[in-house]
């Protein structure tokens, strides 16, 4: 179904910009984890690759 794609592309796109604000947010507040900072890049990965195979 072509339509749950772009739904769910965007759903990953808007779940990895909120996580950004939210690490961003913890970082100011608490301090670095590098943990949380490598689950967004991670997340982000999984969303490029949603986004990569989506044109196919």
């Amino acid at each position: 179904m072509p339509g749950s794609t772009d739904s769910s592309t965007k759903t990953m796109g808007a779940l990895t910009i909120g996580g950004l604000v939210a690490v961003t947010a913890y970082t100011v507040a608490l301090g670095s984890n590098g943990w949380l900072w490598f689950g967004w890049v991670v997340l982000g990965l999984i969303t490029l690759g949603l986004v990569a195979t989506r044109s196919d």
